[in-house]
């Protein structure tokens, strides 16, 4: 009998605790946040809006708190502080407390390669509130930016828009990418290389005139796949990057590659497996979907068809310029651009493509994709090829294609004994500011005999 009591409180003890909340990360991004609980196994849970202050309250059904909140960083974040209260129910009750209002989305997720069983708070659309300005303190009006870019090497009649890059640094957050050797103990994660790698072609691209870009993600969060091309087709991308360094199952592989878009099915089973395991971050992430679940069926199609041509073409030949200049620095997997069915390229009017940098799995290519020295470098190859591109297929209205069209306008002259800039500029009714920008000259610089000139267009 004895036995039999023992037996059954062991029971009703399992039944009562079924999931502990074991780990806690935070995620802070520039317009939401992400709270993932891991647990033990699955669970269901309930919540409660306060405000007043603003809080959120979960409640889990029979779980346990097993780990300490106060490792937590908030920082840039709308959470304030976390607490937590075992109830006489067997819940086990959260409260975030908010420094202001948000928008919230709570969930579970099934375990994965990457994780256990998870218990996901995103928190968005939220605003902080602007600082109360010092009593006496002269508020000074905003200025209004102008919509036109400084031309700094040529007089142009009129300034035209930059040309947009989207950069896009694969995985973050939750979603580590592809693990590589261990380095001071610690495996090397995708997700850390590749940013790194986008940052570095982000400096590249601010300083040349005519070029902007635009990171996806300019820290270590998630997005999700959809979520990287709706920014860029949100900010009317001219052009969408997305940067990755894979693994493969032999550790051998090895060489850097760049893909495109196919509609028909990859180019090598390397692709096809490239690109399900890309296509899988969604799973890692939470997110599902193709985005376009809320249009009649008979548009989507339309209008996928009016934009995809372009975009696929154009996505096509700037991979190929970019693909022959990552070549000239680091050892290439494929000699030509592939093609497979990644899920991040597919946007409609904005050319996509994806650049593998090399395999995070092979130990060699590991060493190097760590060091800031070598990201600079790749980053360098791919930003020269996409200016070769645009360089030779300008778009229209942007100062790429103000330049283009001015260099063919321009002449040539052949300095001779006695010549000055002034009296140069005289004769092809310009003037000495106009010829030393063409020129790439200062105040400073000796006018040589025999020295080419370029004539701006008057």
């Amino acid at each position: 009998m004895r036995l039999w009591v023992l037996l059954l409180l062991t029971c009703l003890s399992t039944v009562s605790w079924a999931a502990k909340i074991e780990n806690i990360r935070i995620w802070p991004a520039p317009d939401n946040t992400r709270l993932v609980f891991d647990t033990s196994a699955a669970v269901t849970f309930e919540k409660i809006v306060l405000t007043n202050p603003d809080r959120l309250v979960i409640d889990i059904d029979r779980s346990l708190l097993s780990t300490s909140v106060a490792k937590l960083d908030f920082t840039n974040s709308p959470v304030r502080s976390i607490r937590s209260s075992q109830r006489s129910d067997n819940k086990l009750r959260l409260v975030l407390d908010l420094s202001y209002k948000t928008s919230h989305k709570i969930f579970t997720l099934p375990p994965n390669a990457s994780y256990g069983h998870r218990l996901v708070v995103d928190l968005s659309n939220y605003k902080k509130t602007p600082a109360t300005p010092t009593k006496g303190a002269v508020l000074k009006p905003s200025q209004p930016q102008s919509q036109t870019t400084t031309l700094t090497s040529l007089n142009l009649l009129d300034s035209q828009r930059d040309i947009l890059i989207a950069i896009d640094a694969g995985h973050g957050g939750e979603d580590p990418g592809a693990l590589g050797p261990r380095f001071g103990g610690k495996k090397l994660q995708e997700k850390h290389v590749v940013l790194g790698i986008a940052k570095q072609l982000e400096s590249l691209i601010k300083k040349e005139p005519g070029f902007k870009p635009l990171l996806t993600r300019t820290g270590d969060y998630y997005i999700s796949l959809r979520g990287r091309t709706n920014k860029a087709r949100k900010a009317k991308a001219d052009l969408f990057i997305s940067v990755h360094a894979d693994a493969f199952k032999d550790g051998r592989a090895k060489g850097a590659s760049v893909w495109v878009l196919s509609s028909h099915g990859a180019s090598s089973e390397m692709g096809r497996l490239l690109a399900q395991k890309e296509n899988d971050a969604d799973l890692v992430g939470g997110i599902g979907g193709t985005g376009l679940e809320d249009k009649e069926p008979d548009l989507v199609m339309t209008l996928l068809d009016m934009k995809t041509t372009y975009s696929q073409s154009a996505g096509l030949s700037v991979a190929q310029e970019i693909l022959g200049s990552i070549g000239k620095i680091t050892k290439l997997h494929k000699k030509h651009v592939e093609k497979a069915g990644f899920v991040v390229l597919k946007s409609p009017g904005v050319p996509s493509i994806l650049v593998e940098t090399g395999f995070i799995s092979n130990p060699g290519e590991a060493a190097k994709l760590r060091t800031k020295k070598y990201q600079k470098k790749m980053a360098r190859a791919i930003f020269k090829g996409l200016k070769s591109y645009f360089y030779n297929h300008p778009v229209a209205n942007t100062y790429i294609a103000s330049v283009v069209e001015a260099r063919r306008k321009m002449r040539s002259y052949k300095v001779v004994s006695g010549d000055t800039l002034s009296a140069i500029a005289q004769r092809f009714s310009t003037n000495v500011q106009h010829l030393q920008d063409a020129n790439k000259m200062s105040s400073s610089s000796v006018l040589l005999v025999g020295k080419t000139l370029i004539i701006p267009a008057g």
